[in-house]
C-alpha cells in the first residue's frame, strides 16, 4: 500500500466586514457600569458588542454554527441572553464574555425571550409554537406551555404576578397562570397575526400591534384589586363580569363561557384603537422601561413614537376640557357666569396616548431598542438593513421634539454584499468591492484602513506595486483608484455592458477585460504626465480587442501568457491565441453557462465552474475533459487555484466553499460557517489565506493550519456527525406543527443528553463490577488468611484512586444541570434501582444535596409505577425519603443562617454609610452658609 496524500487544513480563523445582521434585535447593555452607550447586535452565528461612541466593536460573544436570531438582556445587566436558529438558547457574562449556561428545549428558531422582573426565569418562544420557562439559576427548564397554533411572536411576564402574556402569528394573545401552567384567557379580537404586544400604564393596559395600520388597546383589570375597591362579594363580580360579557362579545374580544371562568383572575376588555401612520405590519412594537414612551415601526424606514399619560397629567387634561366645555355651553346657552352647566366630558384615548414625534432613519428598520440617559433624554438605537447602526436622541428640552442623530456605526462594513475581492501581492492587504463602495482591510488587524466610493464593482485586482487597484463596474467603466490618496484617478469607458471579469497578465505589464458587449478587451498599464502635479501618474490604455459571437462572463490567462480562455454565454469555453487571436481549442460540455474558471500555475490544467452545479477540469493541450466532478448544491459562483498546487476551491449558491484535488479528483474538505449563498472568494498569493463573501453582509477569513488532513479521517468524521444528527433528529415530526404524544418535559433529545446517560450507564456497570471484585478480594483474603493485593482499575486511578461509588458522583457533577433531566429520561429502567442506592448514599454524605435531589425527584417522577410496584425498592425509599428531608432542612437551615448574616452586615453597612452621610451634609451646609456670609459681604462693600 502507497503512502496517502496528506494535504493541510483549512480553519475559520475571523468574521469581518459585518456591523449586524439581520434576523435578531438590538439591544442596549450595560458595561462598566455605562448605561446607553454599548449595544449588544447579531452578527451570523456570534453576538458582537459595539461601542457607540467610538463606533468600536469592543467584544465577541462566539457562537458556535446556528445564526442568532434574539437577545435579551438580563434585569441586573450582567447577562446576556441569546436564542439561535436551532432553538437552543445560551446565557453570555458580560463581564468575560463566555456562555456556560444552554437551554435546549425547542425544535425550531427562538422568536422572543423575555427575563422576569427579577432576572430569576427566562421565557423562550418558538417557531415551534411553544412558549417554555427556564429557571435560570438552577439553570433547568420549569415547564412546557402549548396552546399556540402558530409561531409565537412575543412574550412577557407580569410584574408581580404569577402570569405570562403571549402573542403569536395564530391572531392569539393567550394568558397563561404559571402557577397551574395553563392558559386561563385567549382574547382573539385580532384578523391577522398578532406581531407585537406591550404593557403599559403600570400594566393596566395592554397594546398590541397586528398586520394592519391599528395598535389595538386592551384594559386589563385584577381581580384582588376590584376587591379591595369595596366588591368583596364574589357573587357581585360575577354579576359585573357577566353584565359587561354582551358587549365584550360584540367586539369579538374574548371567547366566553356560561359563566366565565377566566374572569376569576383578571379582566381583559377593548379599551380601543390608535391609527399609525404607516400602512403595513407592525413589525415591532415596544416600550421603554418606565413605561411612558411607546414606540413602533413597520417594514419601512420610520419609527413613530407615543407619549402615555399619568394619572396626575391625565386628571388636569380633564379639568381644562371640563373648562373648555362649561365655556362653550354658557356661550351656546346665553347664560350668565353664576349658572353652572351640567356638561359631560369623555377622555378618549387619543388623549392618553398622545403621538409626540417620528424618527426617520436613512433605510429601512430591522429593529431598535429605546433607552432613557440620566439626563433626562431618549435614546433610540437602530440597526438598519444595510448593515448599519444608527443612535437618535430625543431631549424633552429641544423645541419641536426634534430627533437628533447622535452616532452611527458604518466604518465595519459595505452597505451592500461584496461582489469582488482581492488580496495585494504580499498577503497583508484584502480588497472588497460593492454596489457604492471600495473597502482596504488589514489581514492581521481586521480593521478597514481605506474606505473609497464607486460605481457598482463587479470584478478588482491590485496593480502589481500595490499602491492602485482597478476596478471593473456593472456600466462598464474601469475605475483607477489611487489606495494611499483615497482617490480616483482615471475612469475609462471599457465595454458597453458590465465588466463581468478582469485577468492580470502573467508579465504585470497589462491585463485583460471580458463584458457583456461580447468583446474581450486587451490593456496595458502606462505612465503618463498629470496636468495637476510634475510628477507622472499610471493610466491604462487599450491595445486589442476581440469580438465574439456572445457575452463574455470570464476571461483568463495562461500563467505563460501564450493562452487566453474565454468563458461565453453559450455554456462553452473558448481558448485564443495571445499574440495572434486566433482560436485554438472550444471547452464544451456543461450545459448552463461558465460563471468562473481558472488556469494553473503550470498551464496544464483548466478547471471550470458552472450554473449548472458542476466543476469540470480539462487539459490545456488537447482539451480533454478529464474529469466533471458535481461540486455544489446550486451554482457554483467561483473558482481558483492555489498558487503552485493542483489543489482550488470552489464557492456556491449553497453557502459552501470546498476544496478539491485537480489530480485525483478528490473533494478534499468543505468550509462551512456563511448563512446566505456566497459571492466571491479569493486565495491569497502564498495559499495560506482564503477569504470569501456572502449575501448575509459577512466577509470570512480562513486559514491554512500546518495540521495534516487525512481524507479517510475526514469522511469517517462527516459520517459521525451525519449520525450523530439523526439521533438528535429522531422523534421529531414529519410535518411542523404536528404532536406525537405530548411532550410536556422542557428539554430535548440532542447529542449530549444521549452521550451523558451512555457515560452514567457505563459508571454504574464500572461500581457493579468493583462492588463484585471487592466482595470476592474479601472472600480470596478470608480463605488465604492474610491481606492480598487488590489490582485497581485505571479509570479509577485516573481520577485519584477514589472509591467506585465516588466515581459515579464525579459523573454526576459532570453533567450539565440543564442536561441532568433529559438523560437521565433516557436512562434504561435496569440502572435505576443502583443509581437510587448511590443517591442515598450520597445525599447521607451531605455534598452536592440540591442537584442529587433534582435527579432523584426527576427519577421518581418517571419510574413511578415500576418502583412503587417493586416491593425490593420499598426499604430503600424510605430510607431515601427520611434521608433527603433531614439533608434538605440542614442545607435549608445554612441558606437561611447566611441570608440572615448577609442582611445584618448590610444594616451595618447602611448605619454606617448613613453616619457618613450626615457628617457629609453637615460639612456641605457649613461651607454653604460660609459662601453666603462672603457673598453678602461682598455686597455690603459695593454697595
Amino acid at each position: 500500500m502507497g503512502l496517502t496524500k496528506q494535504y493541510l487544513r483549512y480553519v475559520a480563523s475571523a468574521v469581518f466586514g459585518l456591523i449586524g445582521s439581520q434576523k435578531g434585535n438590538i439591544v442596549f447593555v450595560t458595561l462598566r457600569g455605562e448605561k446607553g452607550r454599548y449595544v449588544a447586535v447579531p452578527a451570523c452565528e456570534h453576538v458582537f458588542i459595539w461601542d457607540l461612541r467610538k463606533g468600536e466593536k469592543i467584544l465577541i460573544l462566539q457562537g458556535l454554527k446556528q445564526e442568532v436570531t434574539c437577545l435579551c438582556p438580563s434585569p441586573d445587566g450582567l447577562h446576556l441572553a441569546v436564542g439561535y436558529e436551532d432553538g437552543s438558547v445560551r446565557i453570555f457574562s458580560l463581564l468575560s464574555g463566555e456562555g456556560n449556561v444552554t437551554f435546549n428545549g425547542h425544535r425550531a428558531a427562538i422568536t422572543s425571550l423575555k427575563y422576569d422582573q427579577l432576572g430569576g426565569r427566562l421565557a423562550s418562544g418558538s417557531k415551534d409554537t411553544d412558549i417554555i420557562v427556564w429557571d435560570v439559576i438552577n439553570e433547568s427548564g420549569l415547564y412546557r406551555l402549548k396552546g399556540h397554533k402558530d409561531a409565537i411572536t412575543q412574550a412577557l411576564f407580569l410584574q408581580g404576578k404569577n402570569l405570562l402574556l403571549s402573542s403569536g402569528k395564530d391572531t392569539m394573545v393567550k394568558w397563561w397562570d404559571l402557577d397551574t401552567q395553563h392558559c386561563f384567557r385567549t382574547t382573539v379580537g385580532h384578523r391577522t397575526e398578532v406581531w407585537g404586544l406591550v404593557l403599559v400604564s403600570e400594566e393596566k393596559r395592554l397594546i398590541t400591534g397586528a398586520s394592519d395600520s391599528e395598535l389595538r388597546a386592551w384594559d386589563i383589570a385584577y381581580l384582588q384589586e376590584i376587591e379591595d375597591l369595596g366588591e368583596p362579594e364574589p357573587k357581585k363580580i360575577k354579576g359585573s363580569s357577566a353584565g359587561k360579557q354582551d358587549t365584550r362579545e360584540a367586539e369579538g374580544g374574548i371567547i366566553e363561557g356560561d359563566e366565565a371562568p377566566e374572569d376569576r383572575i383578571l379582566t381583559c376588555t377593548k379599551a380601543g384603537s390608535l391609527m399609525r401612520e404607516g400602512r403595513d405590519r407592525v413589525v415591532n412594537l415596544a416600550a421603554d422601561k418606565t413605561g411612558r414612551i411607546l414606540a413602533c415601526h413597520g417594514n419601512d424606514s420610520v419609527l413613530e413614537l407615543f407619549y402615555i399619560l399619568s394619572k396626575e397629567e391625565m386628571q388636569k387634561k380633564m379639568e381644562k376640557k371640563m373648562k373648555r366645555a362649561r365655556k362653550k355651553a354658557r356661550l351656546n346657552s346665553g347664560k350668565g357666569e353664576e349658572e353652572d352647566l351640567e356638561v359631560k366630558v369623555e377622555m378618549t384615548l387619543q388623549d392618553e396616548i398622545q403621538r409626540v414625534t417620528n424618527i426617520k432613519t436613512s433605510a429601512k428598520i430591522k429593529s431598535f431598542d429605546l433607552i432613557h440617559s440620566p439626563q433626562g433624554e431618549l435614546k433610540a438605537v437602530f440597526l438598519l438593513q444595510n448593515n448599519l447602526i444608527e443612535l437618535y436622541s430625543l431631549s424633552p428640552l429641544t423645541p419641536a421634539l426634534q430627533p437628533v442623530r447622535t452616532s452611527r456605526v458604518t466604518l465595519g462594513g459595505h452597505r451592500s454584499d461584496v461582489r469582488t475581492l482581492s488580496f495585494s501581492s504580499d498577503n497583508m492587504a484584502v480588497l472588497s468591492a460593492a454596489a457604492d463602495s471600495i473597502k482596504v482591510w488589514n489581514r492581521s488587524t481586521l480593521q478597514c484602513i481605506r474606505t473609497m466610493a464607486c460605481d457598482y464593482a463587479l470584478c478588482s485586482f491590485f496593480v502589481p506595486g500595490d499602491r492602485q487597484v482597478v476596478i471593473g463596474t456593472k456600466t462598464g467603466k474601469l475605475q483607477l483608484c489611487d489606495l494611499a490618496s483615497g482617490t480616483l484617478l482615471e475612469m475609462v469607458d471599457a465595454h458597453n455592458g458590465a465588466v463581468w471579469s478582469v485577468s492580470l497578465s502573467p508579465d504585470q505589464r497589462g491585463f485583460v477585460t471580458g463584458g457583456a458587449d461580447k468583446a474581450v478587451k486587451f490593456w496595458d498599464f502606462e505612465l503618463v504626465k498629470d496636468e495637476n502635479s510634475p510628477q507622472k501618474r499610471l493610466s491604462v490604455t487599450q491595445t486589442r480587442a476581440l469580438q465574439l459571437e456572445e457575452d463574455v462572463l470570464c476571461v483568463r490567462y495562461s500563467p505563460d501568457q501564450k493562452l487566453v480562455a474565454v468563458s461565453l454565454l453559450d455554456c462553452t469555453v473558448k481558448v485564443f491565441y495571445v499574440d495572434t487571436l486566433k482560436f485554438f481549442l472550444s471547452l464544451y460540455g456543461h450545459k448552463l453557462p461558465v460563471i468562473c474558471m481558472d488556469i494553473s500555475y503550470d498551464g496544464a490544467l483548466i478547471a471550470t465552474g458552472s450554473a449548472d452545479r458542476s466543476v469540470k477540469i480539462w487539459g490545456l493541450d488537447f482539451g480533454d475533459c478529464h474529469k466533471s466532478l458535481f461540486a455544489h448544491d446550486d451554482s457554483v459562483m467561483y473558482l481558483q487555484f492555489v498558487p503552485k498546487t493542483h489543489l482550488f476551491f470552489t464557492s456556491g449558491k449553497d453557502r459552501k466553499i470546498k476544496q478539491w484535488d485537480a489530480d485525483r479528483f478528490e473533494h478534499v474538505q468543505t468550509l462551512e460557517g456563511h448563512h446566505q449563498e456566497i459571492w466571491c472568494l479569493a486565495v491569497s498569493p502564498s495559499g495560506d489565506y482564503v477569504v470569501s463573501s456572502s449575501h448575509d453582509k459577512s466577509l470570512r477569513l480562513w486559514e491554512r493550519t500546518r495540521e495534516p488532513l487525512i481524507l479517510e479521517d475526514e469522511r469517517e468524521l462527516q459520517r459521525e456527525a451525519e449520525y450523530e444528527e439523526s439521533v438528535a433528529k429522531e422523534g421529531q415530526p414529519a410535518v411542523p406543527g404536528e404532536t406525537q404524544g405530548e411532550n410536556y418535559f422542557t428539554g430535548k433529545k440532542t447529542i449530549e443528553t444521549v452521550k451523558a446517560a451512555e457515560r452514567i450507564m457505563e459508571a454504574v456497570e464500572l461500581y457493579r463490577e468493583e462492588t463484585a471484585k471487592m466482595k470476592e478480594h474479601k472472600a480470596i483474603c478470608k480463605a488465604a488468611g492474610k491481606e492480598v493485593p487488590l489490582p485497581t482499575n485505571p479509570i479509577l486511578m485516573a481520577y485519584g484512586n477514589i472509591s467506585p461509588s465516588a466515581y459515579v458522583l464525579e459523573i454526576f457533577k459532570g453533567i450539565k444541570s440543564s442536561e441532568l433531566e433529559e438523560s437521565l429520561l433516557v436512562l434504561p429502567f435496569s440502572y435505576v434501582p443502583d443509581v437510587l442506592s448511590l443517591l442515598q448514599e450520597f445525599i447521607q454524605l451531605g455534598s452536592d444535596v440540591e442537584p442529587l435531589c433534582k435527579g432523584l425527584f426527576f427519577l421518581l417522577r418517571i419510574h413511578f409505577g415500576q418502583i412503587t410496584s417493586n416491593q425490593m425498592l420499598v426499604p430503600l425509599i424510605e430510607k431515601l425519603k427520611e434521608t433527603t428531608i433531614s439533608k434538605v432542612r440542614q442545607v435549608r437551615d445554612v441558606i437561611g443562617f447566611n441570608i440572615a448574616g448577609l442582611e445584618f452586615l448590610k444594616r451595618e453597612c447602611e448605619a454606617k454609610s448613613e453616619v457618613m452621610f450626615y457628617a457629609d451634609a453637615t460639612s456641605h451646609l457649613e461651607e454653604k452658609k460660609r459662601k453666603r456670609r462672603k457673598r453678602e459681604k461682598l455686597i455690603l462693600t459695593l454697595t
